[in-house]
């Protein structure tokens, strides 16, 4: 994927943006010092590149009830990932999708390492992750090994991405 050129007023906006994504056109134009007519033609072309991946609303996991966030990393069993006969997909394949399915984990990293990927686990308690482990992550026939670690404070969390010179 290629990297898009940012200007100055781009990273501007950008910076806006991860902020307050809910703000208009008008008024996102009004903090970079533009016209609405290009300040939204810039956004449009920040969205059509890529740039600008999607909109959302950010939860607060306390707040549904998923109070405990866990960090787990996997190891998957060593073996080729050349699907075996009669298999359409590797083991590596077959986690990839079943991982993408789970909805206690939230993100999902491939890893240097000891271990293969990083798991973000929110779930309600200790009760909901061990049964999230028991019943769905170690019957995973690809996985070896799993290592815990939960979160005990929460120092920082953001979506912003650095920007450089914004």
């Amino acid at each position: 994927m290629a990297q898009v050129e940012l200007d100055k007023i781009d990273r501007k906006i950008l910076a806006i943006l991860q902020a307050d994504g809910r703000l208009t056109n008008q008024e996102v134009a009004e903090r970079v010092n533009l016209s609405p007519s290009p300040c939204l033609r810039r956004i449009k072309r920040l969205e059509e590149s890529g740039v600008i991946r999607q909109y959302v609303a950010l939860l607060e996991p306390a707040r549904i009830g998923l109070g405990l966030l866990a960090y787990v990393n996997v190891r998957l069993e060593k073996h080729s990932d050349v699907p075996s006969k009669g298999a359409s997909r590797s083991p590596r394949d077959d986690f990839a999708v079943s991982v993408a399915q789970w909805a206690e984990v939230v993100a999902c990293y491939a890893m240097t390492g000891e271990m293969d990927y990083l798991l973000r686990v929110h779930v309600e308690d200790m009760n909901h992750f061990s049964r999230f482990m028991m019943e769905t992550l170690l019957r995973h026939p690809a996985v070896l090994d799993v290592k815990s670690s939960f979160a005990l404070q929460q120092i920082k969390d953001t979506t912003a991405l650095p920007l450089g010179a914004a």
